[in-house]
């Protein structure tokens, strides 16, 4: 008996060593099979995708520190485009602190990325009210300003829909707007729409995708 066991060894020995290293080979294909998964799959963005991403429309307007300001000149940066109005009492300066923060957290890539904001109360939003509003941001943010028909011609381009509401408040009457956020990336493609309310990390995580591209 004692030599029947011990003929069986080796063969029992082999093959474990065989089971083994196919476990290996499993284990290294589906490695790999990942990797490549993880690398080729497209980027699911935490914004609104536009189908069929299109030039974004080039625009002049006064910008809060006495300058002529044009969508033109941001080539090669990500601009976040918004429209709102500085006596907003909530949607406006939430959504200016939620891109502050994304734009903050890109780090030195911040630098890359141009927040505008197009004011939709012209009438009160002059360049030095402008400026000193967006101030209570961040520094880098632009606000722009015009002539009614230039704003409401810039807000058409973009599909921004606004009008004024009456009220008693001691803000006098309000703006109903259009809240959401606009990126366009280096090459003046308009990209990604985030609705308002979207998470400054999600914000965070498109831009720092468009910037990589």
């Amino acid at each position: 008996m004692s030599e029947i066991v011990s003929m069986h060894q080796p063969i029992s020995r082999a093959r474990s060593q065989i089971i083994l290293w196919s476990l290996i080979g499993l284990i290294l294909v589906a490695g790999i099979v990942l990797l490549i998964w993880i690398t080729i799959r497209p980027y699911g963005f935490h914004g609104m995708v536009l189908q069929s991403p299109m030039k974004a429309i080039d625009f002049t307007l006064a910008g809060q520190n006495g300058q002529t300001v044009s969508l033109r000149d941001f080539q090669g940066k990500v601009v976040l485009l918004y429209f709102g109005y500085t006596t907003c009492p909530d949607v406006c300066p939430t959504t200016l602190a939620d891109l502050h923060q994304a734009r903050a957290a890109l780090g030195e890539q911040a630098d890359e990325v141009q927040v505008l904001m197009v004011t939709v109360d012209p009438e009160r939003d002059t360049q030095q009210v402008m400026a000193d509003y967006m101030g209570h941001f961040d520094s880098s943010f632009i606000g722009l300003t015009g002539t009614t028909e230039q704003i409401t011609e810039v807000a058409t381009y973009y599909g921004i829909y606004y009008e004024k509401q009456e009220g008693n408040s001691a803000l006098g009457y309000l703006m109903n707007h259009t809240a959401t956020v606009m990126a366009i990336d280096k090459d003046g493609y308009l990209r990604v729409v985030f609705p308002f309310g979207t998470a400054a990390k999600d914000i965070t995580a498109d831009l720092d995708y468009l910037l990589s591209r």
